[in-house]
């Protein structure tokens, strides 16, 4: 009797060390176990050794680690009406198993489309230039929207970073000779402003030359020098306009012995 009953006890205990075995789960570090309990919430678990009774209580694993999803090219037009072609990455996480289980069906795919419609919206409402050279700032406007949206899913958009703005062929050679003109302009500009700061040193210089005729012979006697330097067979003597008018005017003028004009002596 004793035998049949061993005989009949160990197939029990084989059944219960199988379902032992069974409702053993081990959770690394990054991962959390969501428990149900006949199909209600019951508690999240992990990490390390969980148990879930088989056939009473379901398990669905999450992973807290940042996801890097790579969002697809997105057709956007520009508050200018400029066609482009942007794409971007986002960066996020789970920060609260229990919402992302039960609040939405697949965050993945729905943060995924979330960021999609969100990079047209947000980059429809600036200019082409806007776009390329306020890239940062429309980054953090894409990860503030992103994340007050996703907060309801238990999840944190940590960053977002714009990789790409294609643009076709002529809107490339128009942005091209914009940046061509612009450079022609400051160019314009810096040899405008050159121009008037030397006309401003020479008039300087010829107003202190003009209180000290001394030193307008000192630069003529310097342009002498320089002029006889050169090995030339030609040699140009520079005469200052002040000393032939003093000239002509002595020319002109009478002697004090010539006589008058009228004839006869005073």
């Amino acid at each position: 009797m004793s035998i049949d009953l061993q005989f009949g006890l160990a197939p029990l205990i084989l059944l219960l060390i199988l379902l032992g075995l069974s409702s053993l789960r081990i959770l690394r570090e990054y991962e959390r176990g969501v428990i149900f309990m006949l199909g209600r919430f019951w508690k999240v678990k992990g990490p390390g050794l969980v148990i879930v009774l088989p056939g009473v209580q379901q398990m669905v694993k999450v992973d807290l680690r940042v996801v890097t999803m790579d969002v697809p090219s997105q057709d956007v037009i520009s508050r200018d009406n400029v066609s482009v072609k942007v794409n971007a990455i986002v960066f996020f996480r789970v920060v609260d198993p229990q919402k992302a289980i039960i609040q939405v069906e697949n965050y993945l795919v729905a943060t995924s489309q979330l960021a999609q419609t969100t990079l047209r919206a947000v980059l429809g409402k600036h200019e082409l230039d806007e776009m390329l050279a306020e890239r940062e700032r429309l980054n953090l406007d894409v990860q503030q929207i992103l994340d007050a949206q996703t907060d309801s899913w238990g999840i944190k958009v940590t960053n977002v970073e714009i990789k790409h703005i294609d643009l076709n062929d002529s809107m490339v050679r128009a942005i091209a000779r914009q940046a061509e003109a612009e450079r022609e302009r400051r160019a314009k500009v810096i040899h405008a402003e050159g121009e008037k700061q030397a006309a401003r040193s020479l008039l300087d210089a010829a107003d202190m030359l003009a209180r000290q005729p001394a030193a307008m012979q000192l630069r003529y006697l310097q342009t002498l020098t320089q002029v006889a330097g050169d090995k030339s067979s030609t040699l140009v003597f520079p005469v200052p306009v002040d000393l032939l008018g003093s000239l002509l005017a002595g020319a002109r003028s009478p002697a004090p012995g010539d006589a008058d004009p009228g004839g006869g002596k005073a």
